[in-house]
Formats: C-alpha cells, sequence, structure tokens
C-alpha cells in the first residue's frame, strides 16, 4: 500500500521532516555566503578608519524604519506559523500576506534610500565601502525578494488548507533573513 505523505512530510533518519532539514541546509550554505561578505567587511573596516567617513551618508533612519519592518514582518511569520498548527490555513494566508507586505515595505524604504544614496554620488563604485554596503544590502535584498516569492506561493496553499507544513519552514527562511539584517544594520549603518 503506497503511504499516503508525500516525501517532503517523511521524516529522514534524524527524525526531523526532510523538508525541514533541506531547509536547514540551505540555511547553512546562506550563513556560509553571508558570513563571508561581514567576515570580509569587518576585517576592511577595522583595517580603513577613513570609512567610518562614507557610513556617516547612511541613512540610519530609513535603516532604523527597515529593522522594525522587518521585525514586525516576523511577527506575523510566527503567527501564520502559529495559526498553521491550529490547523487554520486561510488565517495562516493572512498573515504570510501581511510579512509578504512587510517584505514590500522594506524594498520601498531600500529603492527610495539607495535613490537617494546615488543621486548624491554615493555609488557602488565610490569607495570600497559603498561597494560593501551595496553588496551586502543587495544580496540581502535579493533573499527578501526570494522569500517573498516563496511566500505567495505558501499562502496560496495555506488558503486552500493545503501543505501547512510550508508555512513554518517558509517562517524559519524569513526569520534568517532578518537575522542577517540584525547584523548588517549596526554594521552598516550604526558603526560610523
Amino acid at each position: 500500500m503506497a503511504s499516503q505523505y508525500t516525501v517532503a512530510h517523511q521524516r529522514s533518519a534524524t527524525g526531523i521532516p526532510t523538508s525541514k532539514l533541506a531547509l536547514w541546509w540551505l540555511l547553512c550554505s546562506e550563513i556560509v555566503i553571508f558570513g563571508g561578505v561581514l567576515a570580509s567587511y569587518l576585517m576592511f573596516r577595522l583595517t580603513h578608519p577613513e570609512w567610518s567617513f562614507d557610513a556617516s551618508h547612511t541613512n540610519t533612519m530609513a535603516g532604523s524604519i527597515n529593522t522594525f519592518v522587518l521585525l514586525t514582518s516576523s511577527l506575523f511569520a510566527v503567527l501564520a506559523h502559529h495559526a498553521a498548527e491550529m490547523k487554520d490555513g486561510p488565517k495562516a494566508a493572512r498573515y504570510l500576506m501581511m510579512t509578504f507586505g512587510g517584505g514590500l515595505l522594506f524594498l520601498i524604504i531600500k529603492g527610495f534610500e539607495w535613490s537617494f544614496e546615488i543621486s548624491h554620488g554615493y555609488t557602488i563604485t565610490a569607495s570600497r565601502f559603498w561597494s560593501f554596503y551595496y553588496t551586502a544590502a543587495g544580496i540581502h535584498a535579493s533573499h527578501v525578494i526570494a522569500g517573498m516569492i516563496i511566500m505567495l506561493w505558501v499562502a496560496n496553499t495555506a488558503r486552500k488548507g493545503k501543505d501547512l507544513h510550508r508555512v513554518e519552514n517558509v517562517g524559519l527562511y524569513w526569520h534568517f533573513v532578518d537575522l542577517v539584517w540584525i547584523f548588517l544594520f549596526p554594521l552598516l549603518y550604526i558603526a560610523k
């Protein structure tokens, strides 16, 4: 008799659902990417005190607002997971859409921030600081976009009450994206 569960529902030898195990492997590889960028940035920053001048031109208010936006969106991801555990797919989908809205607001603020900086000559080629700034923030923004796309897909299936285990997985990914921002924000905006 064939199993009624898909591979994603089955448990691996570790006792962890296959989909969650795959997500943790993905997140570990992402830690290597962001860890390399952040370690390189820190090494350069510690040996280039003149970077503090460039860093003083970052928009700390925009970075602070974006930090609040992402942390709030993580709260909605937690609420979506709770709703999914209660088997309330439509409610989980609504919270995921609120999380998606937080990601969208983050990108809009980032777009205005970058437009202002670029219009004032702070481009990716203006200095090494700005190269690191745009590279780190750009890689992060691409992960925000990826998370939002996946979130739309998961919200669509959750709305129908299907594959509610995916709500937790997309939430874990979103928390990782937020955690990366928690490291980027002080390094790029506050440490002047």
